[in-house]
């Protein structure tokens, strides 16, 4: 009866394995950005998110922001974010967003161009009650793959998440995910581009759970 006992026990005071779920996804983005009026500016994005099989949407994220050039160097943005989850057997769950971010264009070392963005924002989900705060840091670098810095260019990024504080709908407090990308940026007409490559993310869930997510990433740049 005392061994029984001491097995129980020990079950319920040994925490459950961590588990990584691995997946494939391919992300569209559709991101629209230019002036609207001297230094007024803005961008707008669509981004789809799919399964690996390009089936079903894993994730519909849409995301306006109007800002204001401090610089030619940094620009403040003011912006709102929707997005849609789809959950089988259930109601979609629907996050809104509103964010503050900080773009700047660093400049190059070499033939090598920096860029940050710095984001902060202020989640609201359907099934909670919570606001959760997230703050966002981005840095990309890209150089020319040839002589010609019109041509097409190596490019690559890093995005860090750290959520600042616990929420009832799930967010708990410290880091949140990463994102790393590798890929080419093609110039198209006028300013315009596309960036092709591979994304990785990694996603801290709870109980100690890892997803990560091995993306092709496709980004169309249309700026005014």
């Amino acid at each position: 009866m005392l061994r029984k006992l001491l097995l129980v026990l020990a079950a319920l005071s040994t925490p459950a394995l961590a588990a990584t779920r691995q997946e494939e996804q391919v992300w569209i983005n559709f991101t629209a950005m230019g002036s609207l009026k001297g230094d007024l500016v803005y961008f707008a994005e669509i981004q789809p998110r799919l399964n690996g099989d390009a089936g079903p949407i894993d994730q519909l994220l849409m995301r306006p922001a109007i800002g204001w050039k401090l610089s030619p160097a940094l620009t403040i943005y003011q912006g709102y974010a929707h997005v849609e989850v789809p959950r089988e057997g259930r109601g979609d769950r629907n996050e809104e967003r509103s964010f503050q971010q900080l773009s700047w264009s660093i400049g190059t070392v070499g033939k090598i161009e920096l860029s940050s963005r710095t984001r902060l924002e202020q989640r609201f989900v359907s099934d909670g009650r919570d606001t959760g705060w997230r703050l966002r840091q981005f840095v990309r670098a890209e150089t020319p793959l040839g002589a010609s810095k019109s041509g097409p260019a190596a490019l690559g990024w890093m995005e860090g998440f750290v959520a600042l504080n616990d929420t009832d709908w799930g967010a708990r407090k410290g880091f949140d995910q990463f994102r790393t990308f590798a890929g080419m940026e093609i110039p198209l007409a006028g300013r315009s581009t596309v960036e092709i490559g591979y994304l990785n993310q990694v996603i801290n869930q709870t109980a100690g759970n890892t997803r990560i997510n091995h993306v092709a990433s496709i980004t169309l740049w249309a700026r005014q």
